[in-house]
């Protein structure tokens, strides 16, 4: 998964022979899980027609300010869409829009677009090469990027014209790769590797059966979506589960029994800047695992159980400079509880769910939590999504990383 996936993006198409370039960046804006919509200047419609972008798209391409639509005008609002967008990028830019821009012109929708919005604005200049070179261009493209909007550099090769040069557009491909890559360098975990944990463990009584629980996986999955969406690079490491993830920023690592992944978290724990731990680990384990079936015979079967190695207290008596986070699920003295296991464990923060709250606990799609820090400073939570509780927990640590 691309760090674009879930964006809005608005495209906008300036009148340039790179325009046919747009379909193509259309397309891998998709592939990279955005949503799009085209914002063309009029002129633009002469190198790419608004029914191949709207079909790409799967949105409305925009040109004017009003479509005619049985006699009765449509406005199309540039207020919404620059509110809509969390990326406005306008490739192929001429000199002539780029200009226009530098310089406050609002002649066109497209225009009017880039004034109102309030996302990042990334431009891509496409023209011959005397034109590029020129002290006019050069002045503009500074005025530009002093606006704090973000050129994506021409390049040389061959040119409309003939010549050979400085000018072209950056290719699609090149276009994706330098927003992503631009997008990553500006998020708060950019740089930092954050280890996860998820899911439950497996422990084995025989080849057939097992002793497990019903933790689906999806919180520490959110958290780790959550974590690499701020720049992190992640690495997850989970139990037996449905779930699955991918991005590229998160690296997935499978286990299946309590000692598969106290093996797996230690040895990535040394590099590790942040490590949170919201698998459900099993506490216990068969004695004795049989090599063959266990055969249903007298109306009782006795386990033995020993204990598993707490993997949070083992990280919390190795840590160095890392961020441990844990997780407390309880049903009777919560709060008490979770602080006790924060201080017992030597961690920086614990998240706190209950499962006497409804809608929060295994296999559901919310989650209510309390967070509290190593001071005992604590902040409750409605009741959310768990992609919302990921959220919140990754801010609270951003926080706490940059206080």
């Amino acid at each position: 998964m691309s760090i674009l996936s879930g964006k809005n993006v608005l495209l906008g198409i300036t009148a340039g022979i790179a325009a046919y370039k747009s379909a193509s960046l259309v397309r891998l804006f998709i592939k990279a899980g955005a949503s799009v919509k085209v914002v063309m200047t009029p002129a633009s419609k002469e190198f790419v027609t608004p029914l191949t972008l709207s079909t790409l798209s799967k949105n409305p391409v925009y040109s004017t300010f009003t479509d005619e639509e049985d006699d009765n005008a449509v406005w199309n609002s540039h207020v919404d869409l620059g509110l809509w967008a969390d990326l406005l990028v306008i490739a192929p830019a001429t000199a002539n829009s780029m200009s226009k821009m530098a310089n406050g012109v609002c002649d066109n929708l497209l225009l009017a677009v880039y004034l109102s919005a309030k996302c990042p604005v990334y431009f891509a200049p496409a023209m011959d090469l005397d034109m590029y070179k020129h002290e006019t261009t050069r002045r503009t493209l500074k005025i530009l990027k002093s606006f704090d909007n973000i050129i994506i550099p021409a390049v040389e090769g061959e040119l409309a014209s003939g010549l050979i040069g400085e000018g072209r557009m950056s290719e699609p491909e090149e276009i994706i790769k330098f927003i992503e890559c631009n997008i990553i360098d500006s998020l708060p975990l950019r740089g930092k590797k954050v280890l996860i944990t998820a899911g439950p463990t497996y422990e084995s009584i025989d080849p057939v059966r097992y002793i497990g629980n019903h933790s689906s996986g999806k919180m520490g999955f959110e958290i780790a979506k959550a974590a690499a969406n701020f720049g992190a690079t992640v690495v997850l490491i989970t139990g037996p589960t449905y779930q699955n993830v991918e991005h590229s920023l998160i690296k997935t690592v499978s286990v299946v029994s309590a000692e598969d992944m106290y093996k797996a978290t230690l040895s990535e724990f040394d590099s590790a800047d942040v490590a949170i731990l919201s698998a459900a680990v099993s506490d216990y384990r068969p004695a004795k695992v049989s090599q063959s079936k266990i055969k249903k015979s007298d109306d009782t079967l006795i386990l033995e159980l020993v204990k598993t190695k707490d993997i949070l207290a083992s990280l919390g008596k190795i840590k160095k400079d890392q961020y441990l986070v844990g997780f407390a699920l309880e049903t009777d003295n919560e709060l008490e509880n979770a602080k006790s296991k924060l201080n017992r464990k030597n961690l920086d923060l614990i998240v706190l769910n209950s499962l006497n709250d409804k809608g929060a606990g295994f296999a559901v799609d919310t989650n209510k939590v309390t967070i509290i820090d190593r001071d005992e400073n604590f902040v409750k939570f409605d009741l959310k999504s768990k992609k919302e509780v990921a959220q919140d927990i990754l801010k609270i640590i951003i926080g706490k990383l940059h206080a």
